[in-house]
């Protein structure tokens, strides 16, 4: 597997670690997506979806926080991976990042792995 790292950003709240896993693109977030940070993940989703990377997982085993700004960029992200056939999963999320999803409903869109290793594998 390639597991070279083709990209990270940190912008002090949210730090965004991109790299490439098989046919994966596995994007590991630490810290809060929210209004101020949001930026640094819709940057590199689009920058792989324009590259015909569509299959995206995303490690949320770090990521503390979540609001709307940062929901609405996955949203966006997986509607234009499941147009070009693939599609953003999200894996280990934490209970306070998971419980914004189910008060949403986005838990229902998007597929829900318990661990990473369950999102690359499944």
């Amino acid at each position: 597997m390639d597991r070279g790292t083709v990209g990270s950003a940190n912008r002090g709240r949210l730090r965004v670690e991109v790299r490439e896993e098989g046919p994966w693109v596995v994007v590991a977030l630490a810290g809060e997506l929210d209004h101020h940070t949001a930026e640094l993940l819709r940057e590199p989703l689009d920058s792989k979806l324009d590259a015909g990377r569509d299959r995206i997982v995303l490690d949320c085993s770090e990521l503390e926080f979540c609001d709307s700004t940062g929901l609405n960029v996955l949203l966006g992200a997986r509607l234009r991976a499941e147009a070009a056939g693939g599609g953003i999963h999200l894996a280990a999320m934490q209970p306070v990042v998971s419980r914004v999803f189910e008060i949403t409903g986005a838990d229902a869109v998007f597929q829900v792995h318990p661990t990473l290793a369950d999102a690359l594998n499944g």
